[in-house]
């Protein structure tokens, strides 16, 4: 019997962590390269630390670099005027780590011809999956944006402070963290327990001063009554936060993929999304799998849905899908599991790609605050968040 009293808590950092500039100066390469060639292959891994940001990783394009692995004309400069102006609008103009003096080293390169030749459309195969992997989808009725509600507000804590923060005036830097536990009864979220928020601020600034900063944004985020008398505030716990970003800590590609998708409510498959191009059935089936649960759950199917979707590289059929409606559903999920796939023309990548129109550069958006949850943009961003499947999956009940 699953326990319908607990606490629970997720965890966020904000778009000026190190590992989020990592994943911001990735996709934001991915953007780049897809604005110039839709079917570009991206595979971009990013370091950043003391006045140092490294690029490697596997690419090809049109107009990007060719098939001898020689750049294109003028498109290194391109690259590193992305980057640059990617941390700059994240806001780091440091000693330590400043958007116009860091040390920029591009060692990308060409796609190994093995990939290529098992992923590539040629004859009578379609286009294969990227890797082999498991990918998983969630969805909860718990928040309006049916997802978990430690992790939703988690995220938008440091988003509201990242507004603060841009606005200008404020003692606020752009490294920042933010953990939200909360007391569920009869499987629903009624109060916070305990509030994290550690962010970076201005030197000589004291933690009463940050505090009188963070809890009125706090208050503004969580809803009506949740947070009470017996909350526990830790913030800034540590007395001090002045050194933060690549300069505090290294930051790498990929590190927080439970902070991007669920918040540890939800399994998750392994991979990371940032720095790679829609073929990647690492982002795209996630995406994919998150775009079917939410419709399910918009729906009102079930109050909860989890989808796991599994491929073989090189083989564009999904090689299984798992359904579990955690108990609460009103439909059958072997129903699901035998229809739910050709709403999306099978889900092979693909279907995935042509159906939520995933070759545009929309990816350097996803790099914070979650990749799940948004509004879906008009320009295509965010399209997994549209719940255009619900009179579909009505019908199937």
């Amino acid at each position: 019997m699953s326990r319908t009293s607990f606490l629970f808590t997720s965890e966020s950092v904000s778009e000026g962590h190190p590992d989020k500039v990592a994943d911001r100066i990735s996709d934001t390469v991915v953007d780049l390269f897809l604005s110039k060639d839709p079917e570009a292959r991206i595979a971009c891994e990013t370091l950043t630390t003391t006045n140092l940001v490294v690029l490697a990783g596997e690419i090809r394009g049109k107009g990007i670099m060719d098939v001898s692995g020689n750049w294109a004309p003028g498109i290194e400069a391109e690259i590193e005027a992305a980057v640059r102006a990617a941390v700059r609008d994240i806001g780091y103009e440091q000693d330590q780590f400043h958007w116009n003096t860091f040390e920029f080293i591009n060692r990308l390169h060409g796609q190994s011809a093995d990939i290529a030749v098992g992923v590539d459309a040629a004859g009578e195969k379609d286009e294969g999956a990227g890797d082999q992997g498991i990918m998983f989808g969630y969805a909860s009725n718990e928040t309006p944006e049916l997802m978990p509600a430690t992790l939703a507000y988690s995220h938008n804590i440091l988003k509201k402070l990242a507004d603060v923060r841009h606005a200008g005036g404020s003692i606020l830097e752009p490294d920042a963290k933010s953990q939200v536990t909360l007391h569920y009864e009869d499987g629903k979220p009624v109060r916070a327990t305990s509030i994290v928020v550690s962010t970076q601020h201005a030197r000589g600034k004291t933690q009463a001063e940050v505090a009188a900063v963070v809890k009125p944004v706090v208050e503004s985020v969580l809803p009506q009554g949740f947070i009470t008398n017996e909350t526990v505030w830790h913030i800034n716990p540590t007395g001090i936060f002045e050194i933060g970003g690549p300069d505090g800590d290294t930051g790498l590609t990929g590190r927080k993929i439970i902070v991007d998708t669920y918040g540890g409510a939800a399994p998750h498959g392994g991979g990371a999304f940032s720095g790679k191009d829609p073929t990647k059935v690492d982002r795209s089936a996630a995406y994919a799998c998150r775009y079917l649960a939410k419709n399910v759950v918009a729906a009102d199917l079930a109050d909860r849905c989890t989808i796991q979707i599994s491929y073989a590289i090189g083989v564009a059929k999904p090689q299984s899908i798992h359904v579990d409606l955690h108990g609460t559903g009103k439909i059958a999920e072997s129903v699901l599991e035998e229809n739910i796939l050709d709403l999306i023309g099978g889900a092979t990548p693909r279907a995935i790609r042509e159906h939520l129109g995933l070759n545009k550069p929309i990816y350097a958006r996803t790099a914070a605050y979650g990749h799940f949850g948004r509004d879906a943009d008009a320009d295509g961003g965010f399209s997994w968040e549209k719940t255009d499947l619900v009179e579909k999956l009505k019908a199937l009940a």
